[in-house]
């Protein structure tokens, strides 16, 4: 299970470390392996590799109309590992089409993970607090 959030720095090179919370989940979970890809809300997803290939089996079969967003997933998917320094690399074109700069959020979504420029996903959260909580978490929660 990934989950928690994380504030990274990423280095003028386009890495960035994986947290230490997440490290032992990843050697056990994907031994490292892991692919990146674009999310519609501008972040990037990050999967361990057996989570990826869940994700895109379940991708690949879904009907015809969904092509466009298929291309956007699969298109621009990434593998990378985690180094010997416990970082992994972020492509320049992935890094540009996220808005990513130098200060990032990791935030652990149980089976992937979410890459954000820091001050996007602070916007994105205070954004969501605003507003009315949907009735079935409210039901859930409170």
């Amino acid at each position: 299970m990934l989950q928690g959030e994380s504030e990274l720095t990423l280095d003028g090179k386009g890495r960035v470390a994986v947290p230490a919370r997440f490290r032992e989940a990843l050697a056990g979970l994907c031994e490292g392996k892991l692919t990146v890809t674009k999310h519609p809300t501008r972040c990037l997803l990050l999967f361990p590799r057996p989570a990826w290939i869940d994700f895109r089996t379940k991708l690949l079969g879904l009907p015809m109309d969904v092509e466009a967003w298929r291309r956007i997933y699969l298109g621009s998917a990434m593998d990378v590992e985690v180094d010997g320094g416990a970082r992994i690399l972020l492509s320049p074109e992935l890094r540009k089409w996220a808005g990513l700069d130098r200060e990032l959020t990791l935030v652990g979504m149980g089976s992937r993970m979410e890459i954000w420029d820091r001050s996007r996903y602070l916007a994105l959260e205070e954004a969501t607090l605003a507003s009315p909580m949907p009735e079935s978490l409210r039901n859930m929660v409170m």
